[in-house]
């Protein structure tokens, strides 16, 4: 039997005890509770499952967040920060690195000389230890955070949703989305892993504790 054949006759099973005259229009919508998979620590699970997929992650009170910024920068010895319209002025450190604003938008060349971008986020989902972005205000546009050799992303605790359907619920549907699970990475045939090719090869997250 085919693989093709295999999953269809799967299929006809678990179908095999539906009345041939309910259409899918008349079966209702679920509406008891969701299953929780998150626990009660949402942003600890948040933590850990961003740290699985080798992004470097830092709790922090909201004082310490520029300092936690800055140390990010500091461990990858960034010579330069990109720095998109709208992120607060006190998540961005001093240091020996250079400051690129967006405004005018940056070439494309000179996106990918950059060695590191600063972001916010829309919203983060702790099951999946992924961070989303909508690219609003202290997001930028997508290339910002493509082509730097390191994104650093703020999250707020009460940014953390539990699951994907209530971080989605969260969102605009009609803004991009870009969701972001650890650095770009991808494997070859052989199955060597190699970061860095679609994206940022270093991905921090700094959590700022709820005041």
């Amino acid at each position: 039997m085919s693989g093709r054949e295999t999953v269809l006759s799967a299929v006809r099973g678990a179908l095999a005890g539906v009345p041939g005259s309910e259409s899918p229009d008349e079966v209702p919508t679920p509406s008891g509770p969701r299953a929780d998979h998150a626990g009660p620590d949402i942003v600890g699970l948040f933590t850990e499952r961003a740290a699985e997929y080798r992004a470097t992650v830092v709790r922090v009170p909201a004082d310490e967040a520029t300092a936690a910024v800055g140390r990010a920068l500091a461990r990858t010895g960034a010579r330069s920060v990109v720095v998109p319209p709208g992120l607060p002025e006190d998540l961005v450190p001093e240091g020996p690195w250079s400051r690129l604003e967006d405004v005018p938008p940056l070439t494309v060349g000179r996106l990918d000389a950059a060695d590191a971008v600063i972001t916010t986020v829309a919203t983060a989902i702790a099951v999946t230890g992924t961070v989303t972005l909508d690219h609003g205000p202290g997001q930028g546009r997508r290339a910002l955070t493509l082509l730097p050799d390191q994104h650093i992303c703020v999250v707020r605790a009460s940014q953390i949703a539990p699951d994907v359907p209530e971080a989605l619920s969260r969102l605009d549907p009609y803004r991009p989305h870009t969701l972001v699970s650890g650095p770009s990475a991808t494997s070859d045939i052989e199955l060597d892993r190699v970061e860095g090719v679609h994206g940022p090869r270093v991905l921090d997250i700094v959590v700022i504790a709820d005041a």
